[in-house]
């Protein structure tokens, strides 16, 4: 049992009055390693909804720069074991909310990052497709206006300057630009499009992330990294064959949000890992993980 200017450590985290959490956040300023690790532990194990607003008002009011470390080393943890967890819920849930996934992938280096505001702003692009939306027009028709919405009327665009930035993968980064990369143009896409009612999901071709219309009536591709070009199936076959790769379902059919949000976690990878940010792709690999099972495949 640790006691540290009078108090147990052993029995801080269960009582939960404030002036005690006070106080144990306090002990962060204590040099001793053993009382470090306790008070870490401790912290850790109360959780980040009580401790990390206690925290950020510590390292505001504290003028030590080790002490400030710590606190933002504690704080990132507890951001990211909330992240894992609620990561593992989506999974769980079946993963069927895409822009929820796409929110937790963002809130990696936007832990304050609001769904609520994402999902407002998706409600705007929405609006503005659906003003110019025509009813009982060819798909094609359809695309080709959503098209004329996006990429002229919003300026989405590639993002071919910083194609490998993590920023790329941050959904509400990519709003606000209107530059990503192809999976997250996809993404934006995809989503006003199935809130319009087209049919339109993701494909996990390689190296290159695309879309499908696919309907009773008719199937074609879209890629909306270049603006929304409509292409064919003989388009495709003519790309594998180009890779020297075996042609796969997978490469015509749309997949699920799990697979598009391992994607996504594979491209930070990358991504990190070009940055030479060694500690960001070991915890990226470890969201990757929570979602992940036997029939994961890669394309990046």
């Amino acid at each position: 049992m640790v006691y540290i200017w009078g108090f147990n450590l052993s029995l801080m985290s269960e009582v939960l009055g404030e002036n005690n959490l006070k106080a144990l956040v306090s002990l962060l300023n204590d040099e001793d390693r053993e009382v470090l690790e306790h008070v870490n532990d401790k912290i850790l194990s109360i959780g980040g909804t009580i401790m990390i607003p206690l925290l950020e008002n510590e390292w505001e009011n504290n003028y030590n720069p080790s002490v400030q470390k710590r606190i933002e080393v504690l704080i990132h943890t507890l951001q990211f074991e909330t992240l894992k967890h609620r990561l593992q819920t989506w999974h769980k849930g079946g993963g069927e909310d895409m822009l929820e996934g796409l929110w937790l992938v963002a809130t990696y280096l936007y832990p304050d990052l609001s769904l609520e505001k994402m999902k407002a702003d998706f409600e705007q692009l929405f609006y503005e497709a659906w003003l110019e939306m025509q009813n009982d027009i060819p798909a094609i028709d359809q695309v080709k206006i959503l098209n004329n919405v996006l990429f002229s009327k919003m300026k989405f665009t590639a993002n071919s300057k910083n194609f490998h930035s993590p920023s790329n993968s941050m959904i509400n980064v990519v709003l606000e630009s209107r530059k990503g990369n192809p999976i997250s143009l996809c993404m934006i896409y995809m989503l006003v499009a199935q809130k319009l009612k087209m049919p339109v999901l993701g494909v996990n071709l390689p190296n290159l992330f695309i879309l499908t219309y696919k309907s009773a009536e008719t199937q074609f591709y879209i890629n909306a990294f270049n603006k929304g070009l409509i292409f064919s199936k003989s388009d495709i076959d003519n790309y594998i064959a180009h890779l020297n790769l075996t042609p796969n379902d997978i490469f015509y059919e749309p997949c699920t949000h799990l697979d598009i949000l391992r994607r996504v976690f594979r491209n930070l990878i990358v991504s990190f890992e070009k940055n030479g940010e060694s500690e960001k792709v070991l915890e990226i690999k470890a969201l990757l993980q929570v979602i992940s099972d036997n029939q994961d495949v890669g394309y990046v």
